[in-house]
């Protein structure tokens, strides 16, 4: 299991200026549902004094990805654009306090989500459909250009770590090559490529940030079944419905699909601009009753074979 610090924990479970912001002047959308991550970041700008008065998000990911957006508009509002634009990964993720290696890629979407704002208010273009030659991971759209600011920001020296970053490179490995030769030429420009630098374990490059110890593991308990696995995630789902009802919605358990579970809210849930909280709530639930990380999905995105 994942550590986390009470600063995340703040953020996930009680997010700031979450929601729509209908006076938005600037936009920035990142990620992709389908690929597990998305961040819409909304800026109200002043024009005269260019300070943004304003930010809301809506988020799909994990309770690393809202605590991270929320840490971003809590960082931003009252700053102007070009003091904005200042901000890296590594500014959020201290700002939390530090976040596992395995979800540095959070802040990084947070990062990528305020360039692009900042450029929709400009009226630049931001290049998100990327030319050819440009897109390295497939899977999940990451371009070259990420890859180099996430290596450059964070001090990245190994393909492991431009994963925890990215996630690039995190599903079909076909890339793997490729983002080696992308890290390749960055260390080269940075005078850093050989010997790769040695970071204390827990610190994946942040030295600044006070590293994360992992969880002492007690003794490994043993496997679930599949019907005992069901069982847990049907019971924890339970658990949260209650409360879930208690605010006028619902959810039920539409498909289990390794390490997928598909369900669905309702009520007042269906459409709420809250839901994408709730689906993290029930997924963070599902993970501390497992023991195990999972990826809790509307049931809108099942595959076409499934249930």
């Amino acid at each position: 299991m994942w550590n986390y610090t009470d600063k995340v924990k703040e953020h996930f479970f009680n997010p700031k200026n979450s929601g729509v912001l209908d006076s938005a002047n600037a936009v920035g959308e990142v990620g992709s549902i389908t690929c597990g991550d998305a961040l819409r970041l909304m800026l109200k700008v002043d024009p005269d004094t260019q300070i943004i008065l304003d930010a809301k998000f809506q988020t799909f990911g994990c309770g690393s990805a809202i605590a991270s957006s929320s840490a971003l508009t809590e960082m931003i509002i009252g700053k102007t654009v070009d003091e904005a634009l200042t901000l890296t990964n590594r500014d959020i993720a201290e700002y939390l306090g530090g976040l596992p290696p395995e979800k540095m890629h959070c802040s990084v979407m947070g990062a990528e989500a305020l360039r692009a704002a900042i450029a929709n208010y400009k009226g630049e273009a931001w290049e998100d459909d990327h030319e050819e030659g440009e897109l390295v991971c497939k899977c999940f759209g990451i371009d070259a250009a990420m890859i180099e600011r996430a290596v450059s920001v964070n001090g990245l020296t190994t393909l492991e770590e431009v994963t925890h970053y990215t996630k690039a490179g995190g599903s079909c490995q076909t890339c793997h090559e490729k983002i080696e030769e992308v890290l390749e030429e960055v260390l080269a420009k940075t005078g850093a490529l050989k010997p790769a630098k040695k970071h204390a374990p827990g610190t994946v490059g942040l030295d600044a940030i006070k590293p994360l110890e992992p969880k002492a593991e007690s003794a490994a308990a043993p496997k679930l079944t599949n019907v005992q696995r069901m069982q847990v995630i049907m019971g924890a789902i339970e658990e949260m419905r209650p409360q879930i009802q208690r605010d006028g919605g619902d959810v039920e358990l539409v498909d289990i699909d390794g390490k997928d579970i598909y369900v669905r809210l309702t009520g007042a849930c269906s459409g709420c601009s809250q839901s994408a909280g709730t689906m993290m709530g029930v997924q963070m639930k599902l993970v501390e009753a497992l023991g195990e990380f999972v990826r809790v999905k509307p049931a809108s995105l099942m595959p076409a074979h499934a249930g």
